[in-house]
Order: C-alpha cells, then sequence, then structure tokens
C-alpha cells in the first residue's frame, strides 16, 4: 500500500466514525477542566485531555460501525458506510479502535491515577452503547451517560476527584445528547419497526418520541442552569444558557412527526452551536473570576 493509498484509507476511517462530530463532546470535557482548575489548565493537562478525549471517542465510533455493520447494510441510510461497502475492513476497523483505545488508557496514565483507574470502566462503558439498541429504548440515555463521562473525566483529570459541579453538568449533557439521539432516530422509525430494534420513537410512537426528546431537553437546560449556580458561575454563563436553551428551542420547532426534512439542521448544525456557547461562556466566566 502506498502513501496516497495509506491517506486515502486514513480519510476512509475519519469519516467512518464521524470525526468532526467530536464538537459534541469535547467541549465538554474542557468544561468539566476549567472548572476543577478555576482557571486555565497546563498545557499539558489540556494536550492529554484532548488525547484522551479523541482515543475515546474513535475507539468507540469504530466499535458501533463494527457491531452494526450488518443493520447498516440493510438500512438504506446507511448501507453505503465504509464498513458495509466494503471500503474499510472490520480488521482495519479492529486495529484503529485497538490504537484508539491504547492512547486513551495512555492520557488517563498521563493525568493522574485516579482517572487511569477510571480509564478501564469507562472504555467498557462507551462500548457497551452500541448493543443497548437491541435491548432497550433506554438506549438514548446510556448514549447520553457515555457522552457526560467527557465534564466528568475533565474535572476528574484535573483534580483527581469528584464533586457536584461536573455531575450535574453530565446530567446536562445526559439529557442533552438523549434529546437530540431521540430526534434522530425518527429517520429510522419504520426501519426499527421492520427489525425490531428499540428507540423511544419506535416504542412510544413519533408524537411521544418527541414529546420525550423535549422533556429531555427541558431537562437539560435546566441541569446547565443549576451547574452555574453550584459553581458559583455569573452572567456570561448566564447569558450561554439562554442563548442554548433558545437554540433547542429552535430545534424542537424544526422537527415535526410528518416533516423530518430539517433534521440536519436539528441534529448536527444547531446541537454544534449548543456545545460551542455553552462551553465559551462557561470558560469565558471562570477567567473573569
Amino acid at each position: 500500500m502506498d502513501s496516497r493509498e495509506i491517506r486515502h484509507k486514513i480519510l476512509l476511517i475519519l469519516e467512518m466514525v464521524k470525526f468532526e462530530h467530536t464538537i459534541f463532546a469535547l467541549p465538554f470535557a474542557f468544561m468539566g477542566a476549567f472548572l476543577a482548575a478555576d482557571g486555565v489548565p497546563s498545557l499539558r493537562q489540556v494536550f492529554w485531555i484532548l488525547v484522551a478525549m479523541v482515543g475515546a471517542r474513535n475507539s468507540a465510533m469504530a466499535f458501533n460501525r463494527i457491531v452494526d455493520a450488518e443493520i447498516d447494510a440493510k438500512n438504506p441510510r446507511t448501507a453505503n458506510r465504509a464498513i458495509p461497502t466494503g471500503m474499510i475492513k472490520k480488521s482495519e476497523a479492529w486495529i484503529f479502535i485497538v490504537a484508539s483505545a491504547l492512547l486513551f488508557f495512555l492520557a488517563a496514565f498521563m493525568l493522574n491515577r485516579l482517572a487511569f483507574i477510571l480509564s478501564f470502566p469507562t472504555m467498557a462503558l462507551i462500548l457497551l452503547y452500541s448493543y443497548t439498541k437491541r435491548l432497550t429504548s433506554l438506549s438514548h440515555l446510556i448514549l447520553g451517560f457515555a457522552d457526560a463521562l467527557a465534564p466528568i473525566g475533565g474535572w476528574i483529570a484535573i483534580r483527581g476527584d469528584l464533586t457536584w459541579p461536573p455531575i450535574v453538568l453530565g446530567l446536562g449533557v445526559t439529557f442533552w445528547i438523549g434529546g437530540f439521539d431521540i430526534l434522530y432516530s425518527c429517520l429510522d422509525y419504520e426501519f426499527d419497526q421492520k427489525e425490531g430494534l428499540f428507540s423511544i420513537p419506535r416504542v412510544f410512537g413519533m408524537v411521544w418520541g418527541l414529546r420525550i426528546s423535549t422533556l429531555f431537553h427541558i431537562l437539560a437546560a435546566l441541569f446547565f442552569f443549576l451547574t452555574g449556580i453550584l459553581a458559583h458561575l455569573g452572567s456570561i454563563y448566564l447569558v450561554g444558557c439562554l442563548l442554548t436553551s433558545i437554540f433547542l428551542i429552535y430545534e424542537h420547532l424544526l422537527v415535526k412527526p410528518n416533516d423530518l426534512s430539517k433534521m440536519n439542521l436539528a441534529f448536527f448544525t444547531l446541537n454544534g452551536y449548543v456545545s460551542v456557547i455553552l462551553s465559551v461562556t462557561m470558560i469565558a466566566d471562570i477567567l473573569r473570576g
């Protein structure tokens, strides 16, 4: 395999794991870190948190693609993914998973003892998610909790302990991710019915699925506000919470049971704004002192 083929294969793998979607979780890891430091973490800590997040997310996404390969091949929405089409071999994906997981463990080791100890159950949890859609409609919340480990892990990476602000922030992330994962699962409503897969829209119907998603996002907004209170944050973060609440409201105005045409705008664009705005305003508030 020459350098051009290797470069092409790397790009295919990065596309397979949707590397750009790291924007959903990575800002929350740094929110946890800045909260724990009550200021700016060291460059060394920032670097290893970044490495840990990339390693954890990439291993989880690639593992999900392997576990779901047969299902993806049957689903018209996902049939063109790299593994079902044969562009990426499962053996190649496994090499990527192992390398990414080792990178995650190394980063945790370089941060502190508690981070390293917890890195193993953390990896087990984020890999376990890939099986949950076959078992329970709570898969949305399990995915949310896996992402909620980002702010909790960011805090532990700095302090080596755990307290309420990162936990409450993690609850906000759990319901935020869970809420928009419900929205996204609406695209597979008919397929999930046919295959007997679990999702809240499939179990409760599209209308109630969207209502539950709305409830989850209300809870997320409340937990985000509560994080500010517990962490004694000020007006800048409050503005961030208000803005993200507006984006969440707009997201639910875009998606209707009989019209999913604006799902990409609601899922990718608006939720990207939520994570970026919330993290920027929190960090700005912390740095203001």
